[in-house]
């Protein structure tokens, strides 16, 4: 799925979201600006720049026009840098000319979505650059802000990374907890076997495997219903074992479980399909920029 028809198909969810984020920093209630502005004063036209304040990938530039197109639809843009792109710190990323009341009550609602996209699209980024063998995709989690996932992994989508499971009904994936209250790898295998499952399910299923015992399972039981085997907190030293054992049988092999800047590296083999990483929506951090009047 591409970023643009992301955002198609998740149209409502980022209207609902924008408007939730406005009601929060109660805009019409902005005591500060009904002070300073008062009267004709605020409904005069204002060009506002948004600087970037260090250096990198551009995400959310869209998500920030929508905030300003909810206020006003009136509103003008020139941009100058589109989502996806390397800015460097001190670049114009784009005007917009609204009323200068209008500027003031969504700067920061807009520059929040901004900065957050940007903070993830620029770790994403990282990754990706430092993938070995190109064939392979860097994977969100569902390790993400409540009710700002569809903004976080739009992000690493602008990052260069791609859209795994957005939620619970978007795929199967059997981790460990399924696993253990299903009686353990063996009897779920069993009851999956007995099972009538779909085409369009086994289009999307994926089993989690944390040791060769399991592999092994999985090599004799699951071949023709799971496309993907996750490795989960495999230690690096075992994965070319792993690798060798699931290919025989076609798997798509994702790992997962503790990968981060300082060990990817290790991780990385010719023969993985997916690296989901945790850290690129719970632990980056948000880039700083700003709306200049």
């Amino acid at each position: 799925m591409t970023l643009k028809e992301y955002y198609r198909l998740y149209d409502k969810e980022i209207a609902k979201a924008i408007t939730s984020a406005l009601k929060e920093d109660r805009i019409n209630k902005d005591i500060t600006t009904k002070l300073t502005l008062s009267g004709a004063a605020g409904k005069e036209k204002l060009k506002a720049v948004l600087l970037c304040k260090e250096d990198c990938i551009l995400a959310g530039l869209d998500i920030f026009k929508r905030v300003y197109k909810q206020l006003d639809p009136k509103a003008k843009f020139t941009a100058y840098v589109a989502d996806g792109s390397k800015v460097r710190k001190g670049r114009k990323v784009l005007e917009v000319t609204s009323s200068r009341d209008i500027l003031l009550k969504g700067e920061r609602t807009a520059l929040n979505f901004l900065q957050r996209m940007s903070g993830i699209a620029t770790l994403t980024g990282y990754f990706v650059k430092q993938l070995r063998y190109k064939d392979a995709k860097i994977l969100h989690t569902r390790k993400t802000t409540p009710n700002f996932r569809v903004f976080e992994a739009a992000a690493v989508k602008t990052g260069g990374g791609d859209f795994h499971r957005l939620s619970l009904g978007s795929a199967v994936m059997i981790k460990d907890n399924h696993i253990e209250a299903a009686g353990g790898m063996a009897e779920l295998l069993d009851k999956l076997l007995r099972k009538n499952i779909s085409y369009n399910l086994k289009q999307k299923f994926e089993i989690e495997v944390k040791s060769f015992e399991e592999i092994d399972l999985v090599n004799r039981y699951a071949t023709g219903f799971a496309e993907i085997i996750m490795l989960d907190n495999f230690p690096p030293r075992s994965i070319d074992k792993a690798i060798k054992l699931l290919k025989i049988n076609g798997f798509k092999i994702e790992i997962s479980g503790g990968v981060n800047m300082a060990n990817y590296d290790k991780y990385q083999r010719k023969g993985i399909d997916f690296y989901s990483i945790g850290m690129l929506t719970h632990s980056y951090k948000s880039c700083d920029f700003s709306l200049e009047f």
